[in-house]
């Protein structure tokens, strides 16, 4: 597994501890879920996504 350094601001690295609190996890694991589950989604929900948005 490689490892990735991620700069936030201070106030979104205070928002990603205070819901990882909430929901019981690592702040660590919320951004990998995070990611995970970004990368994960069908390439088709994301043109829709981009139709949307350009329309």
């Amino acid at each position: 597994m490689s490892t990735i350094v991620v700069v936030l601001p201070d106030e979104r690295l205070n928002q990603l501890r205070e819901l990882a609190a909430r929901l019981g996890i690592a702040p660590e694991d919320l951004a990998r879920a995070s990611i995970e589950d970004l990368l994960a989604r069908p390439d088709e929900a994301f043109q829709q996504a981009v139709e949307k948005v350009l329309s």
